[in-house]
């Protein structure tokens, strides 16, 4: 069974994280969604993507649009561009415990290695996965970063 906002609200406790998980009238599905739905800027919502390099588990978070450069996260992470995929929505929800759209950058069922995109804090406030499509979770990028620790690389195209 997937883990929902519920979970998600009870590791914010738990942990004393500051963040507030917002539920929206529409699934936002993808980042236009989001940010039309909030009124934030496209580049104030994060994306947490989970990669598997060489089979291991990283999840990436990037903002906005922004697309992963591919080379740049392989070559950062020391696997070949081979050696480096995206998780399948089976694997995501077995790995963190959230369906995809709604995996949040914290929370998971397991600990993540975690590499956040630069970019992510040229913003103060953002909007990840709130643990369910039509939530999301408002935070700071200061406890994003005190949260998911401070390994960041140049990985946005």
């Amino acid at each position: 069974m997937a883990l929902s906002s519920t979970e998600l609200n009870e590791f914010l406790a738990a942990n004393q994280i500051e963040a507030e998980i917002i539920f929206l009238e529409a699934d936002t599905r993808t980042v236009a969604e989001a940010a039309a739905v909030l009124g934030a800027e496209p580049d104030q919502i994060i994306k947490s993507i989970l990669f598997l390099a060489d089979g291991e588990p990283v999840l990436v978070i990037n903002n906005g649009l922004a697309r992963v450069a591919w080379k740049q996260l392989a070559d950062y992470l020391g696997v070949s561009r081979r050696r480096l995929k995206t998780a399948n929505a089976d694997v995501v929800l077995d790995i963190t415990g959230f369906e995809v759209g709604a995996v949040p950058p914290f929370g998971h069922k397991m600990k993540l290695r975690t590499v956040v995109a630069t970019a992510v804090y040229d913003q103060t406030i953002i909007y990840g996965g709130g643990g369910e499509v039509h939530a999301l979770m408002k935070l700071t990028t200061a406890e994003l970063q005190r949260v998911v620790g401070m390994e960041t690389a140049v990985i946005s195209e």
